[in-house]
């Protein structure tokens, strides 16, 4: 990447900042931004290989966003993140909530054909299509290489089997369970997932 090219992303960033500031002042100290605005900077943080500021824009994503689930591109997007700052523990549980959001964008980041699975699927983002369509990352990128290797050892690891597992087989009852107290009892379930790591 070019000095020139590195700079336009620059600018696109810290315009996106600007219009995610005047949103929050144009709503009196709350963000609205139906635009999505917020979840554009990590990919072009990464783009530019600038992991400490992109450090710093998802703790402020955080902070101001703290119910936000985010898109499964954008979690990854932050696990990637939280790799190449070294942080691999938190990486990890980037990668299990990414791996939970869409259970099929680690087969599509290493180019694995991509089963369906019977099982409740929440919205489009969690789709087999989310993952074909509009998720564009691969174990074939070079800046990406280390962050590959890693992922792949740690989706192999036996807490991410068993958990994944448990997962599946959680959203596979809600597919098709009707009962309201076994359904609660499932998600809260699923939410104690993520503490097992």
């Amino acid at each position: 990447m070019t000095l020139k090219q590195q700079e336009k992303i620059l600018s696109k960033i810290k315009k996106i900042k600007a219009a995610l500031a005047a949103d929050k002042r144009r709503w009196g100290g709350v963000y609205d931004d139906s635009r999505g605005l917020r979840y554009m900077p990590p990919q072009l943080y990464i783009k530019i290989g600038d992991y400490t500021e992109s450090l710093k824009y998802l703790t402020w994503f955080h902070k101001n966003f703290p119910d936000d689930s985010g898109f499964p591109d954008f979690l990854f997007e932050w696990t990637i993140i939280l790799f190449k700052s070294g942080r691999d523990k938190e990486a990890e549980k980037k990668a299990f909530q990414t791996y939970c959001r869409n259970t099929y964008v680690f087969d599509k980041f290493f180019g694995r054909p991509i089963k369906p699975i019977d099982k409740s699927e929440y919205s489009n983002f969690e789709e087999p299509d989310f993952a074909i369509k509009y998720f564009d990352y691969s174990c074939m990128q070079d800046n990406l290489s280390d962050f590959a290797e890693w992922l792949d050892k740690f989706t192999q690891s036996e807490v991410f089997i068993r958990l994944s597992q448990k997962f599946i087989d959680i959203q596979k009852r809600l597919k098709t369970e009707q009962d309201t107290k076994i359904r609660h009892s499932l998600i809260e379930q699923e939410h104690q997932l993520e503490s097992e790591l």
